[in-house]
């Protein structure tokens, strides 16, 4: 299984399919279904009937149950776009069998390394193959490596009738990466009872509690008269948003914050002295500080406002909410990921994610959905690796999910 999980791996991520989030279509980048297409054919060919791609970018499947007591349909979604944040493009990994705690060298050209240093989770995979950028793009194991992950399990399922299961539902979404990855995902379709997403991170990582998250992007027009006679008159749009932001926390912003400790990012800054604008993502576990994170930038935007003569405006939208909520009262399902991680001999790590994953948003339209690891590290940049052994527990992992689920009464 190793080798066959490698070689489709490296498959994957040579497609380039990153998302891009100035488009409007869906998916936002037509290189995403050159991804799904590969996938619908290797699940066809592996003899599942079942496999539907849509014109916006949804492949689902199923594998159906080959046992006579009914158990519940389980499902597994992993997206297929990678981050816009770095090229996607031209892949090339490298491989660097039984790591020994050594610097991986990524690339000769700008001396890019990956050094225990300054990256101390590598001294956790001391034996393991990891696979690294080689310094120039990406990898995309966010989330080639779930999708690796589902396709593994699947072909073992397909080859091997002896295994019993129920209903097996396997599910790849497009844009995640932009926010848009469950916008048009057909939850009555796909017809799970519970479901997985495999996007993780390290191995053991399991999660079922997330950030509530929102976005915040504050304009500000100016008023931009000639320097020489712009004493009394000038409104300089630029200063004005550098004022707004010093409004904002200092001790609340990402680069000091950790666990369930919220947080005002900015993430984008525009300007002349005529206009200018600042967009923020804002994060929180609790939903309560979460709403008084809100309600601060909108006081913030009114006091620059009593001062500026209402040239500021605030669109503030909701993204999405803490999964928690609905992933608790059916928490057997977390329970059962957690007791499969043991069976194969990973240490589960249960914690808050620090981000959002298509899960949450599942989760609130009905289909409960927590996280497992899917085995990387340093998503959408260039220090990205994956250990080659962390997918394949990963693979177990899903499997002896879909095992316990039918040992169970």
């Amino acid at each position: 299984m190793k080798d066959r999980i490698l070689e489709r791996f490296l498959r994957y991520v040579a497609i380039d399919t990153k998302s891009d989030e100035s488009s409007a279509s869906c998916p936002s980048t037509k290189v995403q279904f050159d991804l799904l297409k590969l996938l619908k054919q290797e699940l066809t060919k592996m003899g599942i009937a079942d496999v539907s791609l849509d014109e916006k970018g949804y492949l689902m499947a199923t594998i159906p149950s080959n046992i006579e007591r009914v158990v519940p349909a389980i499902g597994f979604i992993a997206h297929v776009d990678t981050s816009p944040d770095n090229p996607g493009n031209n892949v090339k990994p490298q491989i660097h069998r039984n790591y020994q705690g050594e610097v991986l060298k990524l690339s000769k050209e700008n001396d890019l390394v990956l050094s225990p240093k300054e990256f101390p989770e590598l001294l956790d995979y001391i034996g393991f193959d990891i696979i690294t950028t080689d310094g120039t793009t990406l990898l995309g194991a966010d989330d080639k490596a779930g999708v690796t992950e589902i396709m593994a399990a699947a072909e073992y399922i397909m080859t091997h009738p002896e295994f019993k299961h129920g209903p097996v539902k396997i599910g790849f979404t497009p844009d995640e990466e932009i926010g848009r990855g469950v916008d048009h995902f057909d939850v009555q379709k796909f017809g799970a009872e519970y479901a997985y997403t495999m996007d993780g991170g390290a191995i053991g990582e399991l999660e079922y509690e997330n950030f509530n998250a929102a976005h915040a992007k504050i304009s500000i027009q100016g008023r931009n008269i000639h320097p020489g006679y712009a004493k009394n008159k000038m409104i300089n749009a630029m200063l004005v948003a550098m004022e707004v932001n010093a409004i904002l926390p200092v001790n609340e912003r990402p680069e000091f914050t950790e666990g369930y400790e919220g947080f005002y990012h900015i993430v984008k800054m525009e300007g002349t002295v005529e206009n200018a604008s600042l967009q923020y993502i804002i994060r929180d576990h609790d939903r309560a500080k979460f709403e008084k994170k809100k309600e601060f930038i909108k006081s913030a935007v009114a006091y620059m406002n009593e001062r500026y003569d209402n040239r500021i405006t605030l669109e503030l939208r909701d993204q999405y909410y803490n999964m928690r909520e609905k992933v608790e009262p059916v928490k057997y399902i977390v329970d059962y990921a957690e007791e499969a991680m043991i069976a194969v001999g990973v240490k589960p790590v249960i914690v808050p994610i620090r981000g959002g994953t298509d899960g949450s948003r599942l989760s609130y339209m009905g289909l409960p959905c927590p996280n497992i690891f899917a085995g990387g590290h340093n998503f959408h940049g260039k220090y990205e690796y994956v250990p080659l052994d962390s997918m394949v527990k990963a693979t177990d992992v899903i499997i002896k999910i879909l095992s316990l689920v039918v040992d169970r009464k």
